[in-house]
């Protein structure tokens, strides 16, 4: 089964981060919420509490995919945390699934990891995608590096992962459980 962990910062979005949860383990991704704060609570942008599953000291480094939520001041929150950003980079340099979605992606722009490549942020702060090429897609697959563009493409962004973790005909069921339509 493959393994997601998606970090919890106080001030992310809580859309970003619980859509993926959800998404992920309705198709029987085995995918973890990790606080990066030292507590299993932690505070969305918008005041609502969220139970993560586990404390970054507790997770085993072998996940399948790393993805970040935004928000802020959740989005600087994870930056400003050195073992997740050394957890990045390692997973990086595995040729491994890295996500971030919506002001996240900044910080894979701050390590480097979407240099040269294609990917996408919330408007207004393309500039923070340093050495990438910006694209106003919904979700942007580059290699490793999977990148969406705000709480609306939580639904997107999501399926897109669980595609990448499991097949197409367990994103097209889960697409069609959610009676989801793309525009």
């Amino acid at each position: 089964m493959k393994k997601v962990y998606v970090f919890l910062a106080e001030g992310f979005e809580e859309m970003e981060a619980v859509t993926p949860i959800d998404l992920l383990r309705r198709a029987g991704v085995d995918a973890k919420l990790v606080s990066v704060t030292g507590n299993r609570a932690v505070t969305g942008a918008h005041g609502v509490t969220y139970l993560a599953d586990l404390l970054f000291e507790e997770i085993e480094e072998d996940a399948d995919m790393l993805v970040l939520p935004g928000g802020l001041p959740g989005t600087t929150n994870l930056q400003a945390h050195e073992g997740l950003t050394k957890l990045l980079l390692k997973q990086h340099e595995a040729h491994k699934w890295v996500a971030a979605i919506c002001a996240a992606p900044m910080v894979l722009g701050a390590l480097g990891i979407v240099k040269d490549r294609h990917a996408t942020i919330y408007p207004g702060i393309e500039d923070k995608l340093i050495g990438a090429a910006p694209l106003t897609d919904e979700v942007v697959v580059d290699g490793n590096v999977i990148t969406s563009r705000a709480p609306g493409t939580a639904i997107p962004f999501a399926i897109a992962l669980a595609e990448l973790l499991t097949d197409e005909k367990t994103a097209a069921a889960l697409t069609e459980d959610l009676v989801f339509r793309k525009a």
